[in-house]
């Protein structure tokens, strides 16, 4: 058995604050000389950039569509090790999922991991009433440990007051802190969601006076005796690194403002697997360096179209690697990058020009969620029949797509035109579907083996693709 110091930050609906404390409480402890171990509940990209920028630390994900259970338990178990504390975010609500049954709720993954949970309240237009609520959330499940609330975006010292008589009243929770209500702790949103830390020149000033804010408004102290209240886990083996085969590749990936979305432990499996990871910023280095594979992740081309279609040395070293046969994954992001065009607001900008089809960006979300597919007999590498798990978020659809070959058949989810996704050009699989390395969908270990058989001189994988491209 394992003793490890953790607890769970969630909230009774969406955007009740969760983050701007969670990454406030994190920088409080990371300034007392804690070593703090941020988690995110689900497939959020944004929400652990901010928990890793106030630890110090990879922020790590807990996605119940993505992973099993057991994985789910070694993934937190292993990298918990080694920290003071652990913290969790969850999303949404304490008690939301997409199954009915509550089984990939945030409560499910306190319950699975032990977290104590601490709920934090928007209190705005609310003073009594915050007794029931709290009190039908413990009673709703039972085996959740609630273990204490943060009062948020308090009105004053009136209102705070009200707030704190209604729980002291009428509930056995402890009142472990009261924010109040200050654009000074406001993370801008937008289209994605929050604003990441690579946009926003001034987050270092806005974790460290959230920090000070924070640290100021809520029982730090009595937060960190909480997680060590959590009971000990099973030892949980560190997973096992993929194996290595032949000489290092180098893998380009792109990492920049524009490109951003990338899982940790997805990069770590490059690594384990002996493969170096090469930084491409696509805004501002004017060609690819030598490499024999690469990555372009998710992020917001659309906000840094302007900077990537001036950029015309890296668009045009790019078009001719990817032409000449560089293997490439590319997604969401990634995949507009790649288009002949990205339209915005009214704006269309060239990009790379690679693939015949051009991103437009919309007002409402044209893909959001959990996606099941199925590999195609086209894929490059990935091509299992059988039925793999990921996601999608983005605004973009492509227009104008010329003699289309897909990687992937869509089974839920939208993907590039609702049954399909993962144009297929040259050695090239590009799509609007995220992937989480896992035990049932391995796609590091299949894009490795794809760009060490093109580097070997293995020829296309699917002889049905040459003549196109």
């Amino acid at each position: 058995m394992t003793h490890l110091p953790r607890f769970m930050i969630a909230a009774a609906h969406k955007s009740s604050g969760k983050t701007v404390i969670s990454a406030g409480v994190a920088a409080a402890m990371s300034a007392r000389g804690l070593s703090v171990q941020g988690f995110k509940k689900g497939p959020d990209y944004i929400d652990p950039m901010w928990l890793t920028r106030a630890t110090g630390r990879p922020c790590y994900n807990l996605d119940f569509n993505a992973l099993n259970d057991s994985e789910i338990a070694t993934l937190f178990a292993s990298r918990a090790r080694g920290a003071d504390i652990s913290l969790v975010e969850a999303n949404k609500g304490l008690f939301d999922g997409v199954c009915p049954d509550g089984t990939d709720s945030n409560a499910a993954l306190a319950k699975r991991l032990g977290l104590p949970v601490v709920l934090v309240v928007d209190t705005r237009g609310m003073t009594r009433g915050i007794a029931p609520l709290l009190l039908g959330y413990r009673a709703f499940d039972p085996e959740v440990r609630i273990a204490g609330v943060i009062l948020n975006r308090t009105g004053g010292s009136r209102h705070e007051g009200k707030l704190r008589q209604a729980v002291e009243t009428y509930t056995d929770l402890s009142v472990l802190g009261a924010v109040g209500a200050s654009p000074s702790l406001d993370i801008s949103e937008r289209h994605l969601g929050l604003t990441t830390p690579s946009e926003w020149s001034q987050h270092s000033v806005f974790l460290e006076s959230s920090a000070r804010r924070i640290a100021a408004q809520v029982e730090i102290d009595r937060l960190v005796e909480l997680a060590g209240t959590a009971p000990d886990l099973p030892g949980a083996p560190m997973p096992r690194p993929a194996p290595r085969s032949g000489a290092a590749l180098r893998i380009g990936i792109a990492r920049d403002e524009a490109f951003a979305f990338y899982y940790p432990d997805d990069l770590e499996r490059f690594e384990a697997a002996g493969a170096e990871l090469v930084p491409v910023d696509m805004l501002r280095d004017q060609a690819l360096p030598e490499l024999d594979g690469l990555l372009i992740g998710g992020g917001f081309p659309e906000t840094q179209m302007e900077a990537l279609a001036a950029n015309s040395g890296m668009r045009g070293s790019l078009r001719a690697a990817l032409e000449a046969g560089l293997p490439c994954y590319a997604e969401c992001g990634g995949l507009m990058y790649l288009c002949r065009s990205l339209s915005w607001h009214g704006e269309t900008r060239p990009m790379v020009g690679f693939l015949e089809a051009d991103a437009v960006m919309h007002a409402r979300p044209q893909g959001r969620g959990y996606v099941r597919f199925a590999g195609t007999p086209q894929a490059l590498w990935g091509s299992t029949p059988e039925e793999r798990r990921a996601h999608e978020f983005h605004y973009a659809s492509l227009e104008n797509v010329a003699a289309p070959v897909y990687a992937r058949r869509i089974t839920r989810g939208q993907g590039i035109d609702g049954a399909h996704d993962g144009l297929v050009k040259a050695n090239t699989q590009a799509g609007f579907v995220h992937l989480r390395d896992s035990a049932a969908t391995p796609w590091v270990s299949d894009f490795l083996r794809f760009v060490s058989g093109c580097r070997d001189g293995a020829a296309r994988k699917n002889p049905a693709l040459e003549g196109r491209g």
